[in-house]
């Protein structure tokens, strides 16, 4: 397999129409919570005649539009009536037509509309993978990304037995983490490129914690088990190839916290010669909305959950199930990823014990220092 065929920039992105946002509470609720971080931030921005914010890996930018509402209504009613300029960024093949029509009111939730609400806010998009510089030196005041960066730019191999690196074997993980090691650095370089000097980092990505959770697995079923063995059940009964399994390789790496600071550890590293300094760093669970919804209200039942957990994990993980089958006509790939998801709700809706998406991130700030 070539490496064009392994990259990831030109077939992954969430899936469009505010499809990604709207069933997505839970990456949302993640993002209110570390509001007071961000606060932070704000207090120690640098005194520059502008602002320059950038969210990287914005998808679809609904489940940050409250978030960046609250940054810029604090900082006007603060009296901060400096222009601000923020920089949605994902790949080419993000749907930033509603990423536009979000921030300007036209869909979604219109009450965080800042576009319309506020002067001198310009809003702009850049369809590039953030592994690479993406602005001006120097001229990023505060970024931001959340559940994003977990992604490796290129797959330095498919997966033979599972459809995650959490399942791999040996040395197929050894390869996913020398790739998101060298990634991570790029990353970190790249954006100690744009930023001011003063200027924050916030970024909050899948990763596992100290007791060995992650995104899906946090005590219950493990949802790329699940993933896996719905996947596998096509192959077996003939429905997919096993070339198809195979290529069904999700192109993230869930870093431990260690892997995350490993840069900032060395004061000899590249990012800590390039000016990065670590704030902060710790993990945090949030809990799966519409799990506790389901325990809390008994008018839900079994199949309403179901049904209103696969679109979750639908919203983010479909392009990898429907770009393995490429090559089949549109309608037919259509129809094999409906019965894969359809298989899964139907497990769930027998039986919901243990299903729930749980959110598992690493949150880290960080600082650019002279």
């Amino acid at each position: 397999m070539t490496e064009d065929q392994l990259n990831t920039q030109s077939v992954l992105s969430m899936r469009g129409a505010g499809y990604y946002s709207q069933r997505t509470a839970g990456a949302k609720n993640a993002i209110d919570s570390i509001k007071p971080l961000i606060d932070n931030a704000l207090a120690q921005l640098p005194d520059t005649h502008a602002l320059r914010f950038a969210d990287f890996g914005a998808a679809d930018g609904g489940t940050s539009a409250e978030m960046w509402h609250h940054v810029i209504s604090n900082l006007r009613r603060n009296g901060d009536n400096r222009q601000i300029e923020i920089i949605y960024t994902d790949l080419p093949s993000n749907d930033f037509s509603t990423l536009f029509k979000t921030m300007q009111g036209m869909q979604g939730q219109t009450d965080f509309a800042y576009q319309d609400q506020f002067d001198n806010v310009f809003v702009h998009g850049c369809g590039t993978g953030f592994h690479r510089q993406l602005m001006a030196s120097n001229s990023l005041s505060l970024g931001f990304s959340a559940t994003a960066m977990h992604y490796v730019s290129v797959k330095p191999c498919e997966i033979t037995d599972h459809v995650h690196m959490v399942g791999a074997n040996e040395a197929e993980k050894a390869a996913f983490a020398e790739q998101a090691a060298a990634d991570w650095e790029r990353i970190l370089l790249a954006r100690a490129s744009e930023m001011t000097i003063g200027g924050r980092l916030v970024v909050m990505n899948f990763g596992i914690d100290e007791q060995g959770r992650y995104l899906g697995n946090t005590g219950g079923q493990n949802m790329f088990d699940r993933f896996s063995h719905h996947w596998q059940q096509l192959m077996n009964d003939g429905t997919i190839s096993q070339d198809e399994f195979i290529r069904a390789s999700f192109a993230q790496h869930y870093r431990t916290i260690d892997e995350f600071t490993a840069p900032f550890d060395n004061p000899d590293s590249s990012v800590s010669k390039a000016g990065l300094r670590l704030v902060s760093a710790k993990t945090q669970l949030t809990k799966c909305p519409y799990r506790a919804a389901f325990e809390a209200d008994d008018t839900i039942d079994a199949a309403e959950f179901a049904s209103q957990l696969i679109p979750t994990t639908r919203s983010w993980s479909e392009t990898v199930f429907s770009t393995a089958l490429a090559g089949r006509p549109p309608a037919e790939i259509a129809s094999i990823v409906d019965q894969f998801y359809g298989a899964y709700e139907a497990e769930v809706a027998a039986n919901p014990d243990g299903h729930a998406m749980d959110y598992i991130h690493i949150i880290m700030e960080i600082e650019k220092q002279a």
